[in-house]
């Protein structure tokens, strides 16, 4: 009976947290990439960015702090060794400035160091123009990581390691008005707290092609008294046991 009753209460607050597939194929294209969508568990779960290109987002168009956006990313080649990664907060065209209130978060990851660059993953703020006016420029911010573009923290384990080529990596992003958190494979990379804009989740490629992701799913963040009834039903479980003792 005991195990009967703990398993119900944790069913009733992981069965609100359960994430929903998402259709990719309603998103808009900013940027020249070449976008397509395919089917993994889901119609329309997959995207693929075929080009060597500017910057370029995929974007779901929507208001979405307070979600969290999970499914895996994979470089699906062994030629070039450049950006893949994700906006938060984003509106549409902000990649070429013309927004007068630009101000997204950019999670980048570089295979390898270049030009300047080093290899690895980092989370900037882009503020106040474009990236994208200066294509595959090494020279301009989408690669240098200054003027518009300011970095502001590095990943806990691939802040000086890059992706690996035909590997795919498990990411989950939690996208609040006052936090940001990003893992892969099930390590947080990121826990950065700060006042943020909202706006879109999107993909972001820049001078890579050949970047799949996968079998994406949304899920609402919990409130917090869902948190508090998952550690109500922990807690449960443990003065069970010591009753049964």
């Amino acid at each position: 009976m005991r195990n009967i009753w703990v398993a119900l209460v944790l069913g009733i607050f992981f069965s609100s947290a359960n994430a929903a597939p998402v259709d990719l194929s309603s998103w808009k294209i900013d940027g020249n990439g070449s976008w397509s969508f395919n089917s993994t568990s889901a119609p329309n779960d997959s995207a693929d960015q075929a080009l060597n290109s500017i910057p370029t987002v995929l974007f779901n168009d929507t208001n979405s702090q307070g979600l969290s956006l999970a499914g895996a990313i994979e470089v699906r080649t062994t030629a070039d060794d450049d950006f893949i990664g994700f906006v938060l907060g984003y509106d549409d065209e902000d990649l070429f400035g013309t927004n007068a209130t630009t101000d997204y978060i950019l999670v980048d990851w570089k295979q390898n160091a270049q030009s300047g660059q080093p290899a690895g993953m980092r989370m900037s703020r882009v503020t106040g123009g474009p990236i994208a006016a200066h294509g595959t420029d090494t020279s301009g911010d989408a690669w240098t990581h200054t003027g518009n573009v300011n970095t502001i923290a590095t990943a806990t384990t691939f802040g000086n390691i890059g992706w690996a080529d035909n590997i795919q990596y498990l990411f989950e992003i939690i996208f609040t008005a006052n936090n940001i958190q990003v893992s892969v494979d099930g390590v947080q990379q990121f826990n950065v707290n700060g006042t943020f804009e909202d706006g879109s989740f999107g993909f972001y490629n820049f001078s890579q092609e050949k970047v799949r992701y996968a079998g994406i799913t949304e899920a609402p963040i919990p409130v917090p008294s869902a948190v508090w009834l998952f550690s109500s039903a922990i807690g449960l479980l443990g003065w069970m046991r010591r009753k049964t003792a």
